[in-house]
């Protein structure tokens, strides 16, 4: 759950929940909702992460940890939300579309190096 990550960091840097949002520009009452299971659009992650200086992915609990090759997986569901934040609007033909485009850059370029 969000709230515990973020309760431990504040408790780790020394601040209270409160504290972390007026630094953060963040409504106070936001805390209230984190504590019920509520997690912060992708903006409010931004700005917590550089806050504490983790990233999105910690603060979500979602840490990726590298593989043997040293790359780290990157699933559907981190595409989407590198793209989209948390929106709830945005579905597996809207990331479809993406992955099209995408392919169709790639192949573009590699023709444009011979």
């Amino acid at each position: 759950m969000f709230y515990d990550t973020f309760s431990s960091l504040c408790s780790e840097n020394g601040v209270t929940p409160n504290k972390a949002c007026v630094d953060c520009n963040i409504s106070r009452t936001s805390v209230a909702k984190w504590k019920k299971g509520a997690t912060p659009n992708g903006t409010t992650l931004a700005k917590i992460a550089d806050y504490f200086g983790v990233t999105t992915d910690c603060l979500l609990g979602n840490e990726k940890t590298p593989t043997p090759e040293g790359e780290r997986e990157f699933s559907d569901n981190d595409l989407m939300f590198a793209l989209w934040g948390d929106s709830e609007d945005i579905d597996d033909d809207d990331l479809d579309d993406v992955k099209r485009y995408a392919a169709f850059v790639r192949e573009r370029k590699k023709k444009n190096e011979k």
